[in-house]
């Protein structure tokens, strides 16, 4: 592969191999017109931003796999959406990743005379393009979402995306704002779904750290909490907390399938993001492992309420969450991470 300063000169048009494009979905169903950023790093690695859903990483392609879940529903547009807690499922594309919050993350429910959807209503908001700018190194793209009503919370969320030219990697730098005049809770998960064919039996789990059984049927499977089975007909999942080790200041998890010779780091800060929640539903169909980097529960905002752990933004206060996915063909590379 030459260096990033000369390939610039083997191209009519940068996009001969990499690069980012607007696409537009026609498929006569709930995901008829939704708007995607396909982007290439030249290097192998495909990613398409859903901006219709946030800007989330919708789907994910690394030197011809497929990386994440893909869930029955398919794409469905925001317009689709059902606030009421057990119709968020119908429209939980899940994709490599979906971004869980802004005010309520796990059940749903009420608050006072606030309806608040499971995972919250982020991730059905959909997210204006700011900027697009590409130099030698790779592609930076801004991002804002508004997750505010009248009369209630303000949250805005901006997402600085850098996608790498020099390696297979893409980093995501989230900025949530309180832009009211009234403290706001702050929760927020990133469902990151791990999908076949990098998800299969074969594959091999690294979560370093502690882990505590969300309930007691996950209590019961905890010795297996790392293994990766394969399809179970009427599988029941389980979820299970982990306090993940830090290196180097940042917390690294992440899943490798020698049948394909390939995986996939999650880094994050640790400080910004201190819970993590594995979910396995190793199901007929329903095949997906959801690693899950948060700074609260998946119990609901009621419930990290009342235990005193809610967190909350002031009017003009900010969080900042930072994010690196790292692809690898190599399983020593992949190892060295942890």
């Amino acid at each position: 592969m030459l260096c990033s300063d000369n390939i610039k000169f083997y191209m009519g048009d940068p996009l001969q191999v990499r690069g980012a494009e607007e696409l537009v979905l026609r498929n006569n169903a709930k995901g008829n017109g939704m708007r995607f950023l396909y982007i290439r790093n030249g290097l192998g690695l495909e990613v398409f931003l859903s901006l219709d859903r946030a800007g989330d990483a919708v789907r994910v392609n690394f030197k011809g796999d497929n990386l994440g879940f893909f869930a029955p529903c398919g794409f469905v547009s925001p317009q689709y959406f059902d606030v009421k807690s057990n119709a968020f499922l119908k429209s939980f594309t899940a994709g490599f990743f979906t971004t869980c919050g802004l005010t309520n993350v796990g059940n749903g429910g009420f608050d006072g005379d606030e309806i608040m959807p499971k995972h919250g209503t982020v991730s059905n908001t959909p997210a204006k393009l700011i900027s697009s700018e590409e130099t030698d190194d790779g592609l930076t793209v801004k991002l804002q979402v508004k997750d505010a009503s009248l009369f209630g919370t303000k949250l805005v969320l901006n997402r600085e995306f850098f996608f790498s030219y020099l390696e297979n990697a893409f980093t995501l730098k989230d900025t949530a704002q309180n832009v009211g005049d009234i403290e706001s809770p702050y929760m927020v998960l990133y469902h990151c779904n791990m999908g076949y064919p990098l998800l299969s039996e074969n594959a091999v789990l690294k979560i370093p750290g502690n882990v505590t059984p969300y309930n007691e049927w996950a209590a019961q499977h905890l010795e297996s909490a790392l293994k990766i089975s394969p399809p179970e007909a009427e599988y029941i999942s389980r979820c299970y907390y982990y306090d993940v080790a830090e290196k180097k200041g940042m917390a690294n998890v992440g899943i490798f399938n020698g049948d394909i010779n390939k995986g996939l780091v999650i880094s994050y800060d640790k400080k910004a993001l201190p819970r993590f929640t594995q979910w396995k539903m190793l199901g007929k169909y329903d095949y997906v492992l959801g690693l899950e980097p948060s700074n609260c529960s998946i119990e609901g905002r009621l419930a990290d309420r009342k235990k005193g752990v809610l967190k909350t933004l002031k009017p003009d206060e900010k969080a900042i969450n930072t994010l690196k996915f790292i692809f690898v063909d190599d399983k020593r590379d992949f190892e060295e991470a942890f």
